[in-house]
């Protein structure tokens, strides 16, 4: 046996992971499964990141050399056949990456449940010798194709009979292996994380939850929103933990039966208290404990009858499922087409369907069979109104949003905060700061490590504007109504400097004492962990720093040593992937034209990579990966090639440290030099705009739950007695499928000083795939790509 590294790659996700294989492991190399065929269709109801995965499948298919057809119309396509089976080639998923829907059509298709319908779909693949199949589509979509297989062999001993094929092809394509991948924007397939259109869904709620405050605000209105999911309630749970919803509706947890008397008590407390407006969210499939539906309609007279508040509904419908996907649906498309096809051509005879899954930020191979029957399992539960297994079997990560955000909505702090004569308990003194630039995700966190101290019934003191706030004494008691409404603001509101401690130790060690801080939460980038790796360091000299101490890493540089991805990077990528895309358009109806983009990064390439991924780019120029000029001019070379072939635009990206030398306004002019009668080229530096924005739906999500866990971790610490131990002063990083506490004295180790960067990077592993649907002319059989099938478990340790 041996040790392998596999592609691992989820958005900003991504990561490296180790398995074992056996030394007797297929090789997949470029070509080397020549003449396969291979085709893909989507089924269902569409879902932003479809023409990610399509496009994937395409491409990573035509590299390992098979013959790729696309299937038009879902089923109905494959029964239908004729030009609704068509051969695609490398152009013919060009400028789909940004598109949402999906490009090759999907429709509902009764046919295929009749059984002459799948003798239909079975000549029509035999025909063009496809016996690899790749679905995207839900669970009833999935369960067709795991149907059409196991009917195969029948299937085809039909149409022999009925002298529709020849023996030969009979003994030829005898056998049909199938890869599925989750398409639905409800994320209600159980065994993955996170389905394709997801997270754009989330986009999308998100982004009409902000448009819809500020009108509430101004008019102090109640605004009740619908949002989709059928009989799962992930979008409306996380749209309310990352939209700050006053009350949310979902059908996994309903509402006790005294919820109209709570619902009414909470919006009337709240407006005593000064706020001017709320939000509810109703899932579509809302239920109450009786199991009758609780709609917006429903509620909204609750609140008008009782309360007499201004109150509007809107029922964002079909919304949900348009517009451009996300990066992160980008690059799971990519991800999970570029899988499911290595799946298909390691598949054996008796190898079992599998599906693409997403386990924390490691992409997996289920049982595809299992996952759906653990998905009927949900359903069952809740018709059993066993809401407790409903929750328990929609994974952890569901678990984990539907008690951070109870915890959060509490509007006073819970019993066991009072002393016997009802007066407020003796709580600890926690602070909390900010260390290097700004970066969305950093308010989210505040408020969250604010209310869950008052929660506790603790003192929580802001330090703004970081190490020099520290020193000069600007520190401030926060309360609860303090961070009302920061979830959805970018930047740093308790301001935020890259000052480190120095030569200050002695002042800010005075300040500790001065006011009474039992712990430190400090979140930020590279300086944060600076920061407190100058404090734990000086805990010999001065003994007020022998407090806990946890950093949360938050830079979209995401360059912390400790972490597989920082906070608010995933931002700073969408950020980055939307204005390429805008870059791009605008050179619709021109001539051909390449554009050259500098990202930030400091000497991290992570932006870079990423965003090329997401974006569909040409090339992504970093500073881990060196390059020379004959690698410049290899890649002209090639883009002109491409040009040459039909392709109308390019995107170049590079990192802004990537290289002294060969600066980005250099790479823009040997472009424009050598590209001369072929294409033009323009060139943008993208600047503080990748700082800025609205944080996403994941940055808002991750930073509420690490400082939750960061406050668990420091009281535990604080009651272990002095912390005078390098476990005590800690990052909190995701490490391939979990939150892990890191001591930052272990990160020394790890960190290369003068660059600023990890030591090892998880997500280089990702550039050959990169270049890989880019169609690089090179080959990676050096490197080669290793891919197995792991079973693992179907309720892992979850990330988010």
């Amino acid at each position: 046996m041996q040790e392998l590294e596999e592609f691992i790659v989820v958005s900003g996700k991504i990561e490296t992971a180790t398995m074992e294989v056996s030394t007797t492991q297929k090789f997949i190399g470029r070509g080397s499964h020549k003449g396969k065929g291979l085709a893909v269709l989507t089924s269902g109801g569409d879902s932003q990141g479809m023409n990610a995965a399509v496009r994937s499948v395409v491409r990573m298919g035509i590299y390992l050399g098979c013959k790729v057809y696309f299937i038009r119309e879902g089923y109905q396509g494959m029964v239908d056949g004729g030009d609704n089976i068509e051969e695609a080639n490398w152009s013919s998923v060009s400028s789909i990456i940004h598109r949402g829907g999906t490009v090759i059509g999907s429709a509902r298709c009764t046919d295929f449940m009749k059984r002459e319908g799948r003798v239909k779909a079975a000549y029509n693949l035999v025909t063009r010798g496809i016996t690899n199949l790749v679905v995207i589509g839900g669970d009833g979509s999935l369960t067709g194709a795991n149907l059409f297989r196991e009917e195969w062999a029948g299937l085809l001993d039909e149409l022999l009979e009925n002298n529709k094929i020849t023996k030969d092809q009979r003994e030829k394509y005898k056998f049909l292996h199938i890869a599925g991948m989750v398409g639905s924007i409800d994320n209600d397939f159980c065994g993955t994380d996170m389905t394709i259109g997801t997270d754009s869904a989330l986009h999308r709620i998100i982004g009409a939850i902000d448009a819809i405050v500020s009108t509430a605000y101004s008019h102090q209105r109640t605004f009740i929103m619908e949002v989709m999911g059928r009989q799962c309630g992930y979008l409306a749970l996380v749209a309310a933990l990352a939209g700050e919803a006053d009350q949310v509706f979902i059908p996994e947890d309903p509402v006790p039966n005294n919820w109209v008397e709570k619902l009414c008590k909470r919006l009337q407390q709240e407006r005593k208290s000064g706020q001017r407006l709320n939000i509810i969210i109703v899932a579509e499939g809302a239920i109450d404990r009786e199991g009758k539906p609780i709609t917006a309609e429903l509620v909204r007279k609750v609140v008008v009858d009782n309360l007499q508040q201004d109150t509007r509904i809107t029922v964002l419908g079909h919304v949900q499922r348009g517009g451009s996907p996300s990066a992160f649906d980008r690059i799971l498309g990519c991800r999970m087409g570029a899988e499911a096809v290595m799946a298909l051509m390691e598949a054996s005879p008796d190898t079992e369907p599998c599906v693409v899954s997403l386990d924390g930020n490691q992409a997996v191979r289920l049982p595809l069979m299992e996952c759906v029957r653990r998905t009927k399992a949900v359903a069952q539960a809740m018709a059993d109104k066993n809401w407790d297994l409903a929750v328990q079997l929609r994974g952890r990560s569901f678990a984990r949003n539907l008690e951070t955000y109870k915890m959060l909505t509490r509007l006073k702090p819970p019993k066991e905060a009072f002393d016997a004569s009802g007066k407020p308990s003796e709580g600890l003194t926690l602070a909390v700061m900010h260390v290097g630039a700004p970066a969305c995700g950093m308010n989210a966190a505040v408020r969250s490590f604010v209310r869950n101290c008052i929660y506790r019934g603790d003192t929580v003191l802001g330090i703004h504007d970081g190490i020099e706030g520290f020193i000069s004494g600007n520190i401030v008691k926060m309360d609860w109504s303090d961070v009302t409404g920061w979830v959805a603001q970018g930047g740093a509101f308790l301001g935020t400097k890259r000052t480190l401690c120095g030569d200050k130790k002695g002042e800010i060690a005075a300040r500790i004492k001065q006011f009474n801080i039992q712990g430190l939460l400090i979140i930020g980038g590279f300086e944060a962990y600076q920061a407190g790796l100058e404090i734990y360091e000086g805990r010999a000299q001065f003994p007020e720093f022998c407090i806990p101490l946890v950093t949360i890493p938050s830079t979209i540089s995401n360059n912390v040593p400790g972490t597989d991805f920082s906070l608010g990077s995933d931002t700073a990528l969408n950020e980055i992937t939307e204005i390429c895309d805008r870059i791009r358009q605008s050179a619709q109806g021109t001539k051909r034209r390449v554009f050259v983009i500098e990202t930030m990064g400091g000497y991290c390439g992570y932006l870079a990579t990423l965003a090329g991924l997401a974006g569909g780019a040409d090339a992504a120029y970093i500073y881990e990966e060196k390059f020379s000029i004959k690698d410049l001019q290899q890649d002209v070379y090639h883009m002109a090639s491409k040009m040459t072939g039909g392709i109308q635009r390019g995107l170049i990206l590079r990192n802004e440290k990537a290289n002294d030398n060969y600066n980005t306004d250099f790479i823009y002019r040997l472009y424009a030099e050598e590209g001369k009668g072929l294409f033009t080229a323009r060139m943008n530096v993208l600047g503080h705009m990748q700082q800025g924005g609205s944080p996403t739906p994941f940055d808002r999500n991750m930073g509420t739950k690490m400082a939750a866990k960061c406050l668990k971790w420091l009281v535990e610490t604080i009651k272990k007695g002095p912390a005078n131990t390098p476990d005590s002063a800690c990052l909190l990083g995701v490490v391939k499928r979990q939150y892990k506490f890191t001591p930052l004295e272990d990160l020394k180790a790890q960190t290369n000083l003068a660059q600023r960067i990890p030591k090892q990077q998880w997500w280089m592993k990702l550039r050959p795939l990169l270049r890989i649907l880019a169609k690089h002319e090179s080959t990676y059989e050096e490197e080669g790509m290793y891919m197995t099938v792991e079973q693992g478990e179907l309720d892992p340790e979850h990330v988010i």
